[in-house]
């Protein structure tokens, strides 16, 4: 199956060598995304709430550029420098997300780019009507 590279404005370009997200067949494999604002390619903010919501609308914004939006994600990948702040993930996530929720994974990190405290990756399936 050919690969379709998804790219989107409204979300922050690739800061290496990569692709926002790749589609082979009916799945879509997001890469990380960090809380930076596309239009300015900064950081949001230090708040870390507002690093989360940040994260999610770069999310949202390609997922929507592969024809989809976030209840499609069926895998989750979230790293944080401080797992303290996973509480404020399951809220701020419970606000982008509805049952059933994707898998997922939390995982602490030392350090991540442009000194975030927050990324996440996902994989998307298009197979299916996810709009419960």
């Amino acid at each position: 199956m050919p690969k379709e590279i998804i790219n989107t404005v409204n979300a922050p370009s690739a800061i290496g060598t990569y692709s926002q997200a790749v589609k082979v067949g009916k799945i879509v494999y997001l890469s990380g995304q960090i809380p930076l604002v596309p239009d300015t390619m900064e950081m949001i903010s230090n708040d870390i709430e507002q690093q989360i919501h940040q994260v999610f609308k770069n999310l949202s914004a390609v997922a929507e550029a592969a024809g989809a939006d976030l209840q499609a994600m069926v895998k989750l990948n979230i790293y944080l420098t401080n797992l303290a702040h996973f509480p404020a993930v399951n809220e701020i996530m419970s606000q982008y997300f509805k049952e059933p929720y994707p898998a997922r994974a939390a995982i602490g990190v030392a350090a991540l780019p442009k000194n975030a405290q927050v990324e996440m990756d996902g994989i998307i399936d298009l197979n299916e009507d996810y709009s419960y």
